[in-house]
């Protein structure tokens, strides 16, 4: 890493609120003292679990449907700039260091998240994008990306329990909170199911707003014969992307195959071959995740399991760890885990070693899976990747 680019990722990560409340507004003035040019319309994608995947899966589908796509993920998993995208391409390094040069003559007020999308708006301004697809932080209503207009859809993948602290402490919170996503008139595309549903079916007819449930006899939301088989949670995905291109125009069974058929992103159930043993990373970090996760492993598994201490790793953890053969607990990003010490975990703190260790323990014909942060994700995968023998299906 080049010493002005580190330098420039460690003026970004320094960026606070000060303890500020969340509030978009921020966001609005930030854009307007950059003197930002928003996109010339964009999508965008809120939710508690797989808003990333679809945003990908979207924004490639447009691609291969002849627009130019500004992409917007977060949070990474091993490089700042899988962050932001253009046709797929990465922001370059020297991008990231001329944003931040140009700030640091007269820094804003803002976050680290805000920044980040500030520089993403001003990277799609410059390759002169069609449409942006902007995966949402956390929730909607104080979301920075809920100021961007116009929309043209919205998806809203799924509503659990994540972030509560923030946007909870109950489902129907969560629910309202994402709801402010859907605009007057802007058609809304959704996995919700339950209260979650409920609240933004209220929402869009308050709104006037179209909205279209997940449905697999819907012909909005059927795939593309060429396609090939996936899991239940990919499927979803790929059909709620599916109806997002629909409804912007993409027809071609053709181009919906090409985007749809997108690799899984870092750390997305992504497997591994390591040691003559299968490894399963994922960054599933709330109980939503972590339900969809245990729905797609068929084989026996040990649980390599590692959350930030601000998060409800317990409530995730008790989803899997019922069924893993055993399971080891490991910190994650420096931080102490502060998951209980049970005679029945076996705790080892440096990541590499819980992983070392697990891989030890794991029979042949299992599977270890390593979850509970994207940040954990972040520090093993490139270990995995270097000792990979060749990504595989099993």
């Amino acid at each position: 890493m080049a010493p002005q680019y580190s330098e420039a990722l460690a003026w970004l990560y320094r960026a606070t609120r000060n303890g500020q409340p969340r509030d978009p507004a921020r966001m609005t003035r930030l854009i307007a003292a950059l003197g930002l040019t928003p996109p010339p319309q964009s999508v965008q994608v809120v939710g508690t679990s797989g808003k990333g995947t679809v945003a990908a899966m979207l924004a490639a589908t447009l691609q291969a449907g002849g627009w130019r796509v500004g992409r917007f993920l977060s949070p990474h998993v091993e490089e700042f700039t899988e962050r932001i995208a253009v046709n797929g391409r990465a922001i370059p390094p020297e991008a990231v260091t001329a944003f931040v040069s140009h700030l640091q003559a007269q820094p804003p007020s803002a976050a680290f998240f805000e920044l980040t999308l500030a520089l993403a708006l001003t990277h799609f301004a410059q390759q002169a994008i069609d449409i942006a697809v902007i995966e949402a932080g956390v929730g909607a209503r104080s979301d920075a990306t809920i100021v961007l207009r116009p929309v043209a859809c919205t998806v809203i993948t799924t509503i659990g329990h994540d972030h509560l602290e923030v946007i909870g402490p109950t489902l129907r919170d969560v629910a309202w909170d994402k709801a402010a996503a859907i605009r007057p008139g802007v058609p809304v595309v959704t996995g919700a199911t339950g209260v979650g549903l409920e609240v933004m079916l209220a929402a869009a007819q308050t709104h006037g707003s179209p909205l279209y449930r997940l449905d697999p006899d819907d012909p909005l939301f059927a795939l593309p014969s060429k396609l090939p088989p996936s899991d239940q949670i990919r499927e979803q995905n790929q059909r709620l992307a599916a109806a997002a291109s629909r409804l912007l125009g993409i027809t071609s069974d053709t181009v919906l195959a090409t985007g749809l058929a997108l690799p899984p992103l870092p750390a997305r159930r992504e497997l591994f071959r390591v040691q003559g043993r299968t490894v399963l990373l994922d960054g599933a970090h709330n109980p939503t995740a972590a339900q969809a996760l245990r729905a797609t492993l068929e084989r026996p598994y040990l649980l390599l399991f590692g959350a930030l201490p601000r998060k409800d790793g317990e409530a995730t953890l008790a989803v899997l760890e019922p069924f893993a053969l055993a399971t080891f607990i490991t910190d994650v990003d420096g931080q102490a885990s502060a998951l209980s010490r049970l005679p029945s975990r076996t705790f080892i703190a440096d990541p590499l070693a819980a992983l070392s260790q697990a891989l030890a323990h794991c029979p042949e014909d299992a599977v270890l899976v390593v979850t509970g942060s994207l940040y954990l994700a972040g520090q093993l995968r490139p270990w995995l990747r270097s000792a990979d023998a060749g990504e595989i299906r099993v």
